[in-house]
């Protein structure tokens, strides 16, 4: 007959099965305590929303050498001034150079303060935490207006795009600044191309949480059901709406790659 077993925590969030005889003779502070391997250093910003030590500067004020445009991969043409990019619709999406997989993402927005329109058509973009194709493919958190402004919830600000309606409506009013903090787990495929894993991500906006490890059904789509098709690591794009309301700016953008789960 087994003996009685208790649940013994052994560090780094881990736990294991022993006897109680075991957990008895867990008698010192030591026995519990991890020293190794060592936790890595990493510098947070010195001010609310600067990049940390070990983050990718997407946009830092300058230029859009991180970006191409997402259509034919020249370079990203979008309004750089006074330490702001402004979409520039005609030029259309954007996207990074680089291809990431799991990561955490900070960017900020705006919607002009003198928005007009109703619904969809008040400074739509969003952001693709994974993009496969240079349209609108992809995995979309939505941005818009939505400071008293009425639209479906599964389409409006910090909406992951269809799929699930935000927590809560963290919105500032148009003309203010806006923050997304983002964790994106990307998903899994195997060799045979099948999902082994789906994605899931995290926002918060304006530091409120509004999406809690959602999971998607698979990538965004107007009209129609998601689906997943198989792909590696894919950039981060920035979308030029071809609504007609006037477009957004976007600031301090950063990322942070974590390891896979």
């Amino acid at each position: 007959m087994v003996g009685k077993q208790v649940w013994a925590f052994v560090g780094a969030g881990l736990g294991v099965w022993i006897s109680a005889s075991d957990a008895a003779a867990q008698t010192r502070p030591e026995d519990t305590e991890v020293w190794k391997p060592l936790v890595p250093v990493v510098a947070p910003g010195t001010v609310s929303g600067a990049a940390p030590s070990d983050a990718i500067i997407l946009f830092d004020g300058r230029d859009l050498d991180q970006w191409v445009t997402a259509a034919d991969k020249s370079p990203a043409g979008w309004i750089v001034a006074d330490g702001v990019i402004t979409v520039d619709k005609a030029r259309g999406n954007i996207e990074t150079k680089r291809t990431f997989r799991d990561y955490q993402l900070h960017l900020e927005w705006r919607i002009p303060a003198d928005i007009a329109g109703s619904g969809q058509a008040r400074g739509n973009s969003g952001v693709f935490l994974a993009s496969t194709g240079s349209r609108d493919q992809g995995y979309e958190v939505q941005i818009l207006d939505s400071y008293q402004s009425s639209t479906y919830v599964n389409g409006q600000a910090g909406a992951v795009y269809k799929q699930h309606p935000p927590l809560a409506n963290a919105n500032r009013k148009p003309g203010e600044w806006q923050t997304y903090d983002i964790i994106w787990r990307a998903p899994v495929f195997g060799p045979d191309g099948v999902l082994t894993r789906a994605a899931s991500v995290t926002v918060l906006h304006n530091g409120v949480l509004v999406q809690d490890n959602a999971v998607l059904a698979g990538e965004t789509v107007y009209i129609g059901k998601p689906g997943y098709k198989a792909h590696g690591p894919s950039p981060i794009k920035l979308q030029a709406h071809g609504d007609p309301s006037a477009p957004i700016s976007f600031r301090n953008i950063w990322v942070r790659e974590l390891a896979p789960r």
